[in-house]
């Protein structure tokens, strides 16, 4: 299974989401906080559904993680929860969903150091 060829990070989305919000970047700072503190139960929720060949399992979790990922410009790792809800929905928990979960996995960590770091540039 390919990478999807998405950022890890795209920055981009976050000035668009302060924008949204007034300029209020405090806020898109919380949002970040909060995503950090919740992505990873989600990441293990999903590596969990796909290691029980569980696909009803992995829907919501999926699901969930892709919209969070891409609301903070996380878009490599919402493209392979996108994909693991669609897996998930059809199913199909294949060698390919079991990949994509690892590869979440990696997206995951590389996503959240970044995010780390953007809240560290904007407090420094």
């Amino acid at each position: 299974m390919d990478v999807p060829d998405e950022p890890i990070l795209d920055t981009v989305v976050l000035d668009e989401l302060a924008a949204s919000v007034g300029g209020d970047r405090g806020f898109v700072a919380d949002l970040i906080q909060t995503y950090l503190a919740d992505s990873s139960g989600q990441v293990d929720a999903v590596e969990a559904a796909v290691a029980a060949g569980d696909a009803e399992a992995l829907v919501r979790p999926a699901h969930t993680l892709k919209s969070s990922s891409a609301t903070l410009g996380a878009t490599r790792l919402s493209a392979l929860a996108r994909r693991l809800e669609m897996a998930g929905r059809l199913g199909s928990l294949d060698d390919d969903a079991r990949a994509d979960a690892t590869l979440a996995r990696e997206a995951w960590e590389s996503a959240t150091g970044a995010l780390r770091a953007w809240l560290a540039g904007e407090s420094g």
